[in-house]
């Protein structure tokens, strides 16, 4: 997946700007259906800036489509669909927990999300990130306990059903990290490490019942 992300950021700009593509959301959405990979590609991009959470099932959808960059055009913009509250001040103050995320500032990000969390609680990517940052801190029980809350908002989020699976590790739980994976790749196949991890814990229960029996 690294070389289609280079592509990514080489096309994505130019697709979003191509006169010959779909204009605003409505005609995205349509265009996300047309037979022409190309036009599929401008639709998805278009929807990275114009998209909405009710889009987001027509974008999942999108994450199985023939082309492998309409599907990972697809998953780019459903990160950024996820990431936008509706709200500037919100939308700056994720910027800031973001940043302090990448900085390694956790307790500073926690708190950062969590008054996002306080001013929009509907907002679910910043559960999502809260839920990141506690996962990083070791607080494992916090973490699941906001990836819950993420579910319960944004049912398609394929990065909280992964977080899932890596608290679950941590906890020494792999049956329950599997079942998480596999529900991560059940809504976006192309996820390459969590199609390993799940590989991987396939082979090791399947030893642990062996040496059972």
């Amino acid at each position: 997946m690294r070389g289609l992300a280079a592509l990514l950021l080489v096309l994505v700009v130019p697709l979003a700007a191509s006169a010959a593509g779909p204009h605003g959301r409505s005609e995205a959405l349509t265009a996300l259906e047309a037979r022409d990979a190309e036009t599929r590609r401008l639709a998805a991009a278009e929807l990275a800036e114009h998209g909405t959470m009710p889009d987001v099932p027509r974008l999942a959808r999108a994450l199985r489509d023939a082309d492998p960059l309409v599907r990972a055009i697809a998953e780019r913009s459903l990160w950024n669909v996820w990431s936008r509250s509706g709200d500037t001040e919100i939308d700056a103050l994720f910027a800031n927990g973001v940043q302090e995320m990448s900085e390694g500032l956790g307790e500073t990000a926690v708190k950062t999300f969590t008054r996002i969390i306080e001013r929009k609680p509907d907002f679910a990517e910043g559960w999502n990130k809260r839920a990141t940052v506690l996962y990083m801190l070791g607080e494992y029980q916090k973490s699941l306990a906001d990836c819950d809350e993420v579910m319960r908002r944004n049912p398609h989020h394929f990065g909280a059903l992964s977080g899932y699976g890596m608290i679950y590790l941590k906890l020494g739980d792999p049956g329950r990290a599997l079942t998480y994976f596999e529900r991560a790749l059940a809504v976006n196949p192309n996820l390459t490490q969590v199609e390993e991890n799940v590989q991987a814990l396939r082979r090791l229960l399947l030893e642990r019942r062996k040496n059972t029996t």
